[in-house]
């Protein structure tokens, strides 16, 4: 049988630059691009100047593997990220396999946000003085949007009890409940927001996802909760489980957290360990 011969590519200074910016004209949502580009950097370093071959990427997925530092679907982000890179370059033959993981069917424990630790954190933020961040987190939790998507919560929005999304080449209308959309039209009031975002700096511009992330880990060990449970994102999967449970529809679920699959939003919708411990319990099946 014919072997292929391996083959030697190399990045150029710019080369990641140049895959941003191809990520940007195709639409990827900023936070991915940044992660891509973060670890598209972070093989390329570990390549120290040698030339990019199919090995050199093996071996990087293998010692990160044998690292122990990061969990498996960590693994897999990094590889898809220099995959994309390596298709970006025309380097296909360069492209590793993802690990195999088979799907959980439970979530950590230690990262599971309850609905009493994020009533503590909303609190702790008021009684601190940090009205903008309490609002963040109900809007966050009481929609499901993504933090990304927090610019579209306007005092237009606000004012028709709808925000229209538009992210990722999808549109899609998220409702604004009653209780929420009274404190953030006081809130724009007391701040003299008279039109466009709500949520705003100092300086009138729109807060990024370090921001929010960096002033709710600064009230969770007041609240009293883990710091690995406080980000963004765990509002998001908080909205889904209690949203899930009242109403049991995964369909409609999808399209208000802007899914594409519900695969994906079923992942949302693990269970602690703790509960699916106790479920397995409930069977009665050990004599």
């Amino acid at each position: 049988m014919k072997q292929r011969r391996a083959v030697a590519h190399r990045a150029g200074p710019g080369s990641v630059e140049d895959f941003v910016e191809y990520l940007r004209s195709e639409e990827r949502g900023e936070s991915t691009i940044q992660k891509y580009a973060r670890y598209v950097r972070e093989f390329l370093n570990w390549a120290d100047g040698a030339p990019v071959t199919k090995a050199a990427a093996v071996e990087w997925k293998e010692s990160l593997q044998e690292s122990g530092e990061i969990t498996p679907a960590t693994v897999n982000a990094k590889l898809a990220a220099i995959n994309a890179f390596f298709r970006f370059a025309g380097w296909d033959e360069c492209r590793v396999k993802a690990l195999r993981l088979q799907r959980s069917v439970f979530r950590d424990p230690e990262k599971d946000l309850t609905r009493e630790e994020y009533q503590r954190l909303v609190a702790t933020a008021r009684r601190r003085g940090k009205e903008r961040l309490a609002l963040i987190m109900e809007t966050i939790c009481g929609t499901g949007i993504r933090v990304s998507e927090l610019r579209y919560v306007s005092v237009e929005a606000v004012e028709s009890g709808r925000a229209v999304v538009n992210l990722k080449g999808k549109i899609r209308t998220i409702l604004l409940p009653g209780k929420l959309r009274k404190k953030l039209k006081r809130y724009a009031g007391k701040n003299k927001i008279a039109s466009g975002e709500i949520f705003l700096t100092r300086s009138g511009k729109g807060l990024s996802r370090c921001q929010v992330w960096s002033e709710m880990k600064a009230v969770c060990r007041e609240a009293g909760v883990e710091p690995a449970k406080v980000f963004p994102h765990n509002l998001r999967h908080l909205f889904a489980k209690t949203y899930y449970r009242v109403y049991r529809d995964i369909v409609k679920l999808a399209d208000i957290l802007g899914h594409s699959s519900i695969a994906t939003t079923r992942i949302y919708l693990l269970s602690s360990g703790t509960e699916h411990a106790q479920q397995l319990e409930r069977l009665k099946l050990v004599c």
